[in-house]
């Protein structure tokens, strides 16, 4: 009797190794993406990145002010479904914009890369490598691999201690705006100047050139309480306002050093 219920519980046990073994095993469809695939060599036009590089300028400064404008407020309806506190929910948008904008910058780095490599094998002119590699890519941008960013995005805001403080929630019910986001980011990176956002951080001086103030903002108040929307950057000039906003008191914690009396 006693052998027979040793044998149930090894069997048990079996079962269940079993399937923590298979949880902890990675997916097939991260593996496979770590893998990236040979770049096919399409035709591509001679100078295109030069030529159409003031129309594409425009577009992705006047769709960075429609992401702002519409596509920001559309992520803030779905987040305020889930969080009460508005504060939260535009640091949680600002924070993935910042994320974004990083992974995208990341990803166009690597890519480039991995054209450059291709195209150099059989380059002869009469353009320069360069010039080339930057043809290729605006024609071909739609070889970049938007859904990686979207989860490197993801898992950076999961793990960022201002907004990750949330319990049970999933960013991923923002992931179209992410998702569009990243594009215009990585398309940004294409232009010659590439455009950039410019760094922010909580209780820094509020700088008129930078940003636009909220409007339940103390308009007295010297220092940023927190960003609402990045301003976007040509070659370290403010090109498009970003939001802020402004409050009085407990916005900075600095280490105080006793002063030693002699």
């Amino acid at each position: 009797m006693l052998r027979d219920e040793l044998s149930i519980l090894d069997a048990q046990k079996s079962v269940l190794q079993s399937r923590i073994a298979r949880s902890r095993s990675p997916s097939p469809r991260r593996i496979r993406s770590r893998s990236p695939s040979p770049l096919p060599l399409r035709s591509c036009s001679p100078g295109r990145a030069r030529s159409t590089n003031a129309s594409r300028h425009a577009f992705l400064v006047a769709r960075f002010g429609d992401i702002y404008s519409k596509d920001r407020f559309d992520a803030e309806r779905i987040l305020r479904t889930y969080i009460s506190d508005l504060e939260m929910v535009q640091r949680i948008i600002y924070t993935a914009a910042v994320e974004c904008f990083r992974a995208a910058k990341m990803a166009y780095r690597q890519f480039k890369m991995r054209v450059r490599k291709t195209l150099s094998i059989g380059h002869s002119g009469p353009e320069s490598l360069e010039d080339t590699v930057m043809d290729y890519i605006v024609r071909h941008e739609d070889l970049y691999d938007v859904q990686a960013s979207v989860n490197e995005v993801i898992r950076s805001m999961n793990i960022n201690p201002k907004i990750s403080s949330i319990p049970e929630f999933d960013f991923t019910v923002i992931s179209s705006f992410i998702r569009e986001l990243c594009r215009v980011a990585f398309s940004m990176q294409t232009l010659t100047p590439p455009l950039d956002i410019a760094f922010g951080m909580d209780g820094e001086f509020f700088s008129e050139t930078k940003y636009h103030r909220s409007i339940d903002s103390d308009y007295t108040a010297a220092l940023v309480a927190y960003h609402v929307w990045p301003a976007l950057m040509e070659n370290d000039v403010v090109i498009v306002k970003g939001e802020a906003v402004t409050k009085r008191g407990g916005l900075v914690e600095f280490d105080v050093v006793p002063l030693e009396l002699h």
